[in-house]
């Protein structure tokens, strides 16, 4: 039996060094990267359908509806710093409380990082920023973003960042601040300093004959670098680089002037009657080279789209006209049922807005006439801007029953912003060079005021005319804006910083020649 077994069961003979050294190394295998753990409580359902952080807003408090500040504090120093003191407290809190989950940079750039995402995923910010490359957009709208996880209230993951080092236990427990190293990091931060506006206007000049009539368009600032204002019935030129003041034209003491536009190219200016006739002027030779009627009542409204003028008037309708042809009529809209005291083209998108004594504001495609949307105020519409920095944002203001600024999505019929302002809105104004808006008021502070877009926080109040800022109009350069009122005084504000890619003005014969021709 023994010597059977040993026959069976032989010993492997154990292999030579030539044998051993032709097999590969073992391969060392890694331990596998450990992964989240989610966790929850037995007693708490998971929802982990629902986003209840989301759904409740509990950590977007910042961006809530904010009241304006009616004492006219904001433009002093010392508030905004205040302002800025509570985000930082509110930062190192939320850091306190939640540790990880709060990203270590300073308030001001992570509350404008937070109110940015807001607006590109919200529902009714989806417009991208305007650009003048289309390719571009195109590209970057392509980009898609890693989703990111939900979370839920109940439920919490394990840690994935790596463990502290000796150093940092020990800073955190010998530490003599009250606050942890990295809310110390963030009060140490550098602070942006906010930005200063004068509260007086660096130039006043004397507007004699300026009416107080909430419903006419007397003051524009062309593109060449030259005002035009309408004084009773005469237009006067006021030339920006040299200071020189011109007549341009008097219609004598049969008639008045109730509006004025120029062309985009800066050659060329409207001047609206009291009759309802259109003139068009030369700037450079101070001729008239074309009058055109067909409103029967004053036109008080007038807005370019390249050589299509249009002009609202007191008897209701908006008229298209064709400045190359000699039939110029194109087509004429009767939708409102009052005044069009508010007219608007957006160039680039072509589209129209109009607004009305009639409490109403018009969205149009071109020069449909059918609109595409129609908003309503509880006031006469005159104040109307569209935004250089969103495709499709539409800021309108309503009279003294009204007293608010709206921003409407026109791409989706959505209203973005509604604020109170406490006073008539008379007009408004998009910076070029910041996303802010200007608008002017009536009864009873008359100021101009400054917000931030699209929190519509106020930024500046500037106080200084004694009657309803009825007029407003923005500098080419888009640093200053210029103001008018029934005080008959013209005021000159620099509230605005230089835009670092400005090209410079364009040819004056090309532009004119493209324009008009």
């Amino acid at each position: 039996m023994s010597n059977r077994d040993n026959r069976s069961f032989t010993t492997p003979s154990s292999p030579s060094r030539s044998t051993t050294n032709l097999n590969p190394p073992p391969i060392i295998q890694q331990s596998p990267r450990r992964k989240k753990v989610i966790y929850s409580d037995r007693y708490i359902p998971n929802r982990t359908g629902v986003d209840l952080q989301a759904a409740f807003s509990l950590s977007n408090e910042e961006l809530g509806t904010r009241r304006p500040n009616t004492t006219g504090s904001a433009n002093d120093l010392e508030y905004r710093k205040e302002e800025e003191a509570n985000r930082t407290f509110n930062t190192v809190l939320k850091n306190e409380l939640f540790g990880d989950n709060v990203p270590f940079s300073s308030p001001s750039s992570s509350s404008r990082q937070k109110q940015s995402e807001q607006s590109s995923n919200s529902s009714t910010q989806i417009t991208p920023p305007r650009s003048s490359n289309e390719n571009s957009n195109s590209s970057t709208s392509n980009i898609q973003k890693t989703p990111r996880q939900s979370t839920n209230l109940f439920s919490y993951q394990s840690p994935n960042k790596s463990r502290p080092t000796s150093t940092s236990i020990e800073n955190d427990l010998y530490s003599l601040s009250p606050v942890r190293i990295d809310s110390q990091k963030l009060l140490l931060s550098p602070t942006k300093k906010p930005r200063a506006i004068a509260k007086v206007p660096y130039r006043v000049l004397d507007a004699p004959e300026l009416v107080d009539d909430f419903y006419l368009n007397l003051l524009d600032w062309g593109s060449q670098d030259i005002l035009g204002v309408g004084l009773g019935s005469s237009v006067y030129l006021w030339n920006a680089s040299s200071g020189s003041v011109d007549k341009l034209c008097d219609l004598g003491n049969h008639d008045k002037i109730t509006s004025l536009s120029w062309i985009g190219a800066g050659t060329h200016i409207a001047v609206g009657t009291n009759t309802g006739a259109v003139q068009i002027w030369d700037a450079t030779t101070s001729k008239c080279t074309r009058t055109m009627t067909g409103h029967t009542s004053r036109a008080s409204s007038l807005s370019w789209n390249e050589h299509i003028l249009s002009s609202g008037s007191r008897d209701r309708t908006i008229l298209h006209r064709d400045v190359r042809q000699a039939e110029h009529y194109m087509k004429v809209i009767n939708y409102h049922k009052q005044e069009v005291c508010g007219l608007k083209w957006n160039v680039e998108e072509n589209k129209l807005a109009s607004g009305g004594n009639d409490n109403k504001l018009y969205v149009w495609d071109g020069l449909n006439d059918t609109p595409l949307h129609k908003f309503e105020h509880n006031a006469a519409i005159k104040a109307l801007s569209w935004s250089p920095h969103q495709r499709g944002v539409l800021a309108s203001g309503g009279g003294t029953s009204d007293r608010r600024i709206k921003i409407w999505n026109v791409l989706n019929g959505q209203k973005l912003s509604d604020i109170d302002t406490g006073s008539q809105v008379c007009n408004l104004c998009w910076s070029i060079n910041s996303v802010e808006l200007v608008s002017t008021h009536g009864y009873s502070k008359n100021q101009v005021m400054i917000w931030k877009y699209p929190q519509m926080s106020q930024v500046a109040s500037l106080t200084g005319h004694t009657y309803r800022v009825l007029y407003l109009s923005l500098s080419p350069d888009g640093q200053t804006v210029v103001t008018g009122s029934g005080d008959e005084t013209l005021r000159f504000w620099n509230v605005f910083e230089k835009n670092k890619n400005d090209s410079g003005p364009q040819s004056v014969l090309l532009d004119a020649f493209m324009q008009l021709r």
